[in-house]
């Protein structure tokens, strides 16, 4: 299934901001790789906000030197502008997508072929303008719990968030499977969220648990989820 592994497992981390940094430094150090979903748009310093819950004033990095900090990893869309699907008629989600995906593309001089819902919301006609516009893949926010394969790709639900109460139990579980049938792990989050929380070492315990197997193979979301670069 990938490089002949029945188990795989995958991380999704959204927004670009300065968290990013001390994360990819994690996953390289415990061997994982990850899909970072990137707003071309407002992919600046300037774009700043407060995150709700701790006040922590968060910060979006300058492009420049970022293909050099996500070497190694997968680069998707999360909307030129991270508009809300929702909110935006055709015309404007399409420009929201194609967009993002040509600046990333030209960035980062590699394909980018996935998305992450901005906010988590879609419908049908966001779904729609994905796949018009070369979008193979999208990550929704409704985490399942559950390490079937899934065949709605563009509506493609996580196994958890980091913070999920169920993930470490969840973990344990993927561990032992003894099933014949391919099990994905995907975890998904914010890499601010470790800063606000000050639970750094939450992640932490993940990459330990997870890492070092001979029998997963740990891939980005394209590689595990269109099998590219993965056989």
């Amino acid at each position: 299934m990938w490089d002949g592994k029945k188990r795989a497992v995958t991380f999704s981390y959204d927004d670009g901001v300065e968290q990013d940094r001390h994360l990819v430094d994690l996953f390289n150090a415990y061997g994982m790789k990850a899909t970072f979903n990137l707003n071309s748009g407002i992919q600046t310093r300037a774009f700043s906000f407060v995150e709700g819950k701790s006040g922590i004033v968060v910060r979006r990095m300058n492009q420049q030197g970022l293909r050099e900090l996500y070497r190694g990893h997968e680069i998707a869309s999360h909307g030129l502008t991270h508009a809300n699907p929702l909110e935006c008629d055709e015309e404007t989600l399409f420009n929201e997508v194609l967009a993002d995906k040509r600046n990333l593309e030209q960035l980062f001089e590699q394909e980018v072929v996935g998305y992450a819902y901005p906010y988590g919301c879609y419908h049908d006609l966001a779904v729609k303008v994905l796949s018009d516009c070369g979008i193979r893949y999208a990550r929704t926010v409704e985490s399942v719990a559950e390490f079937g394969l899934q065949k709605d790709l563009l509506r493609f639900k996580p196994c958890y968030h980091h913070n999920d109460d169920r993930i470490f139990e969840g973990i344990e579980q993927f561990l032992s499977l003894e099933t014949k049938e391919p099990a994905l792990l995907y975890i998904w989050g914010h890499s601010y969220e470790f800063e606000a929380d000050q639970n750094w070492d939450r992640m932490e315990k993940i990459l330990k648990q997870l890492a070092g197997r001979s029998d997963i193979f740990y891939g980005s979301n394209a590689q595990v989820l269109l099998h590219e670069n993965a056989e």
